[in-house]
């Protein structure tokens, strides 16, 4: 058979499962509350102005990178805002990388080493996942989500199966994305401690958001000290693109080395690291502590107000909030009620999430209106008095506990 039949094929075996994905541009009228533009920056006015205050100043900037950062993509812009990412966050180094995957793929298939193990929270981002499947680990294997009993008996198994002395790496997330509750990470340090382990934790979703000035979750809990390395990525609360992995100055010095995604990509250009720089200047001044503020004040609106069983409303403080919706078919009709009312919000699927935890995923922003929060909020619950919806929940519940 042709290839291009054999692609038709198992596109048409996805889209049988309604699982079928493709580019869509959200209208411009349409309420966000979807994306991971946490803080709103990404139409700030503040930031705006910022950032094309410190592009004039550079009298003939170039336009791209014009390669990866061991040729030619670097330069001293990009050395200088290095070293600041990294006091910021209270790290010996920081390392830049052309976004968050690439950093997360470049740390873990370079740095586990023969022999070593890996343990991922089952929730862990895809990145980590595609970054474990080229690592040399000898151990590859996971834990219960936010579950400390289960992350002891794991570590208790695997050095059983690992040579003494080998090295073994938890990662976890700060603040998960689909379900936008926070990891027990003092809880998880204490655990680990008797083992000879290496604590990596991904901020993506917390940076930004949460500690000091945005600092995350981790300088939040003054844990900077007990995590081996940090992810922070920039597209999210910050606006803007790109991630840094921040850690011991022997690590950033490894990942110059033998990071891939590093090496072998085209470095980010030097008007997004000109983005990045404004984008931690005016999230780091009063105007983001204030935008921090107003995000927790409207995540509180929300959970005052939305009033969903709670076998429907996953347990999160964080802007990310889970609906759940047991199916595919289910969640889909959902969302598209609530985007035909205006509102841009996206159906999580499985196998994204697991089979029965399907949601409808909702972002709160710092730029939404009160009024916003509760007109979303009442068309979801006008859908779920039209639907019966609660009455179906509770019988899913019921089935799925005796499969």
């Amino acid at each position: 058979m042709p290839l291009l039949e054999q692609l038709e094929l198992i596109l048409e075996k996805r889209k049988r499962r309604d699982l079928l994905r493709s580019l869509v541009v959200a209208s411009p009228s349409s309420i966000d509350f979807s994306s991971n533009d946490f803080l709103g920056l990404a139409r700030n006015k503040l930031l705006q102005k910022t950032y094309l205050k410190e592009l004039s100043s550079f009298p003939n900037p170039p336009l791209g990178s014009t390669g990866s950062r061991l040729l030619d993509g670097n330069s001293s812009y990009a050395e200088s805002l290095d070293k600041f990412i990294a006091e910021f966050h209270k790290a010996e180094s920081a390392l830049i990388f052309p976004s968050g995957f690439d950093a997360n793929v470049g740390l873990f298939s370079s740095v586990p080493q023969h022999g070593d193990a890996i343990i991922i929270d089952e929730f862990i981002h895809a990145s980590v996942h595609d970054g474990i499947r080229n690592s040399r680990a000898a151990v590859i294997t996971k834990f219960r989500h936010n579950d400390i009993k289960h992350l002891k008996k794991v570590l208790e198994t695997v050095v059983q199966e690992i040579e003494p002395q080998k090295n073994i790496f938890i990662a976890v997330e700060s603040l998960y994305s689909m379900d936008g509750d926070i990891a027990p990470l003092n809880e998880i340090v204490e655990v680990i401690k008797p083992f000879n382990s290496y604590l990596i934790v991904d901020e993506a979703h917390a940076t930004g958001v949460y500690g000091e000035q945005g600092r995350g979750i981790v300088c939040e809990l003054g844990l900077e000290r007990k995590v081996f390395a940090r992810l922070h990525t920039f597209g999210k609360a910050l606006a803007s693109n790109g991630a840094a992995i921040v850690g011991p100055k022997l690590l950033r010095s490894y990942l110059i080395n033998y990071a891939r995604p590093l090496i072998f990509s085209t470095f980010l250009s030097f008007n997004s690291l000109i983005a990045i720089d404004c984008s931690y200047k005016v999230m780091t001044s009063e105007a983001g502590n204030e935008l921090r503020k107003r995000l927790m004040r409207l995540i509180h609106l929300f959970r005052s107000n939305i009033d969903l069983p709670s076998n429907m409303l996953l347990p999160s403080n964080s802007a990310i909030q889970g609906i759940l919706i047991p199916g595919n078919d289910n969640v889909v009709k959902l969302c598209r009620v609530i985007q035909n009312a205006g509102y841009n919000v996206k159906p999580i699927r499985s196998p994204t999430v697991p089979v029965g935890k399907e949601r409808v995923r909702v972002c709160i922003h710092a730029d939404n209106t009160e009024e916003q929060i509760l007109g979303l909020i009442n068309v979801i619950k006008d859908y779920f008095i039209q639907q019966n919806i609660s009455k179906e929940m509770n019988n899913y519940q019921i089935i799925s506990s005796k499969l």
